[in-house]
Formats: C-alpha cells, sequence, structure tokens
C-alpha cells in the first residue's frame, strides 16, 4: 500500500476532488495548510505599509491505495493540480506498512 501526499493550490481543491472521484477513489483527507517552496512568499501593501507573506495558504490531500493504482492516481492529481505556474505544489509517496478498519478489525487493501 501507499500514501500520497499532495500539497496544492488552494483553488485547485475542487478539481482535483472531481478527478479523484472520477477515478474511483473513495476515501481522502483534506486539510488547510501554510507553507512556502522557492517562490518564499511575496510583498504586500496593506494601508500604505508593505509586509512580507512568507508563507502562504495551501491544502495538503492525504489517501491510501494499492500499489497497482499509484501511477495512475498521481496523474490524476498531476493533471488536475497543473497550472504550469511556480507554486502548484508537490506530491510526496510513501510506503504504508499496515492498515487497519477500527469497525470491524479489516486489515491490508481491505481496510480501505
Amino acid at each position: 500500500m501507499k500514501k500520497i501526499e499532495a500539497i496544492i493550490q488552494p483553488h485547485k481543491l475542487d478539481a482535483v476532488k472531481e478527478a479523484l472521484k472520477g477515478a474511483g477513489v473513495d476515501g481522502i483527507t483534506i486539510f488547510e495548510v501554510h507553507g512556502h517552496g522557492r517562490q518564499k512568499g511575496h510583498t504586500e501593501t496593506y494601508r500604505g505599509a508593505e509586509y512580507k507573506v512568507d508563507v502562504l495558504p495551501k491544502v495538503k490531500i492525504e489517501l491510501i491505495l494499492g500499489d497497482a493504482e499509484l501511477e495512475r492516481i498521481v496523474g490524476v492529481i498531476t493533471e488536475a493540480a497543473r497550472s504550469g505556474k511556480i507554486g502548484d505544489g508537490k506530491i510526496f509517496v510513501s510506503t504504508i506498512d499496515e492498515a487497519i478498519r477500527i469497525r470491524n478489525g479489516d486489515r491490508g487493501q481491505m481496510a480501505l
């Protein structure tokens, strides 16, 4: 099993959710997060005063899936989240050793 963590632009969330739903993904977890990569934030002016915004709002999506689905789902997320501009985000993939459904004790892929 694999865990996908995708950090994306907030305005791309609906497109990514719809694409994942269309790809047959049943469950995702969504977090509102803040951070920056190479873009290092930006400068804004408020009431004549300039200030630096060094962390930007992002959305983090997590999902667990079987190994066989990994490349397809990474492609779905990539296509739905891409704008071609700096700050589109990142996708991280890690291995999950075990999953357990609390309700009935299912384990492994049966718990997904």
